[in-house]
């Protein structure tokens, strides 16, 4: 997954093991993780700012109806999103769900395709 590669430290709910989500393929629950690189040259530590690396935090958000209330209740801490599309499944109705969450949330949208 996207997450797992990305990811150097993983919550118990960020690599969804619950059975019918390896069945269907999906996630099926918020799953959180995060990785860090170092501080970027133009961004100074300071009072506000402390550290000499950036963390980020990714939000496996499913694309399903039942979450879509959390997803959006979460909405003031996503700076970009990253929507993964299942290439051999294509465009489906979590994806276009997930489109409009992105535009009510971000400005920034990356896409990767997976199971390629």
């Amino acid at each position: 997954s996207v997450v797992k590669a990305l990811s150097t430290t993983l919550s118990t709910a960020s690599l969804d093991k619950a059975p019918e989500s390896k069945a269907r393929g999906m996630t099926l629950d918020l799953g959180f993780s995060s990785f860090n690189v170092p501080l970027p040259d133009h961004v100074k530590p300071g009072p506000a700012f402390d550290a000499d690396e950036l963390q980020f935090t990714l939000v496996d958000c499913p694309g399903h109806a039942s979450l879509i209330r959390t997803i959006i209740g979460g909405a003031q801490i996503i700076d970009l999103m990253v929507l993964v599309v299942d290439v051999v499944k294509g465009m489906q109705t979590q994806t276009a769900e997930c489109l409009v969450i992105g535009e009510i949330t971000t400005d920034d949208l990356i896409v990767c395709f997976n199971k390629v």
